[in-house]
């Protein structure tokens, strides 16, 4: 104990000794290095690479301007493979290896989780990762910024519109058998306490694998007329696949972190009518200058990548961090790209992100969107058939 204090005391005097112009890690004369840890192989890694695209596109668009107060911003992409280990390991590599000034856009929920703590110890931020669950907004983290509403929302929104569009009574759910999944596990049970219901049944997959056949035979015994869905894409379109085969007639919903387009490219003709919840605006909205702008940053920096949801998050994502060092005055520092993302409104054209004391997360809307023929997405505003 007495070595572990003594060790402390010169690591605070080195601090102190430390010249006070010394900047921050990440931080030149000439740019500013954010990393990021995702799933950029696997059975997740259109949800990494659609971030990073959606990173890369706002990065790129700004460095054509010159960068921020002239310094070019560059990112920096680790995998992770969607496990909390790896994404330990990628993060620490991140911030020790390559001395990035910030995480930005990391991808999912067991792997945000692992890594937070760790970010924490040295006040790094941690912003925008691409989940919404709630131990990341209560209680208060300083060093966490959100930018998407919470799982807890999208539950919310999915119970309000099957008992209300629909009149559905029987509720099943598929979920991740993680802290993701359980984290919407937890959402749905709270949605439906507060109409007095009970999920008709539930059934479980290994994350980073498509086995779920043994969940549908028990998701199966419920006798859903709609099944709720916490996974991504690869294993939620094998379920629906699976369960289209043996002809269970139920409305299939999904969470945002499934990665849309990538689901219905998955499920190809079998896709049409299956509901997704969004945490972003539609891609192909571009009557909304954020979309629009967001439409020719990913042409440009991506030329192959095809606009979607995810892309869209880590755009908006990556607009705030722009927006967010443009207000700082002198040399960036962590402490003050914090304080400046703790506290008021960003518009990043036609879409607002508000933070507040106590408040890390800048949007709460859900938008709720279906495959249609074609597997193209449309966007409605109820799931009530058409009159």
């Amino acid at each position: 104990m007495r070595l572990k204090i003594a060790l402390t005391g010169v690591f605070a005097v080195a601090l102190l000794a430390a010249p006070a112009s010394a900047a921050d890690p990440g931080v030149s004369a000439d740019k500013i290095v954010l990393g990021q840890a995702a799933p950029l192989e696997g059975p997740a890694s259109a949800l990494g690479i659609g971030m990073r695209d959606g990173l890369l596109a706002a990065f790129a668009e700004q460095n054509a301007k010159g960068g921020v107060k002239g310094r070019k911003i560059e990112l920096k992409s680790r995998d992770d493979g969607y496990e909390p280990n790896k994404s330990i390991e990628a993060s620490k590599q991140l911030l020790y290896d390559d001395k990035v000034f910030a995480l930005v856009g990391p991808v999912g929920t067991p792997t945000s989780l692992a890594v937070v703590p760790i970010a924490a110890e040295g006040n790094v931020p941690f912003i925008g990762p691409f989940t919404g669950v709630e131990a990341l907004r209560t209680p208060y983290k300083p060093n966490v910024v959100n930018v998407r509403a919470s799982y807890f929302q999208e539950t919310e929104e999915w119970i309000e519109r099957l008992t209300k569009d629909l009149k559905v009574e029987r509720i099943s759910i598929l979920f991740q058998d993680d802290s993701f999944g359980r984290a919407g596990l937890a959402g749905v049970q709270k949605a439906m306490e507060k109409r007095n219901m009970k999920l008709a049944s539930e059934g479980t997959f290994e994350r980073n694998t498509t086995a779920v056949r043994s969940a549908l035979l028990e998701i199966r015994k419920g006798n859903p007329q709609a099944v709720v869905m916490v996974g991504p894409y690869k294993p939620v379109a094998e379920f629906i696949k699976l369960a289209k085969q043996i002809k269970m007639d139920a409305v299939f919903v999904n969470i945002s972190f499934v990665g849309s387009n990538a689901l219905a490219e998955e499920l190809g003709e079998v896709g049409e009518g299956v509901v997704v919840t969004q945490v972003v605006p539609f891609p192909d909205d571009t009557s909304i200058p954020l979309v629009a702008s967001y439409h020719a940053a990913l042409k440009s920096a991506v030329p192959n990548a095809a606009p979607g949801f995810v892309s869209l998050e880590g755009y908006m994502v990556g607009r705030l961090v722009i927006q967010a060092l443009d207000k700082l005055s002198g040399e960036p520092t962590r402490k003050d790209l914090l304080a400046a993302l703790s506290n008021g409104t960003y518009d990043l054209g036609g879409v607002k992100l508000t933070f507040g004391p106590n408040d890390s997360q800048g949007m709460d809307e859900v938008f709720l969107t279906v495959i249609g023929k074609g597997g193209k997405f449309k966007a409605v505003k109820s799931l009530a058939p058409a009159s």
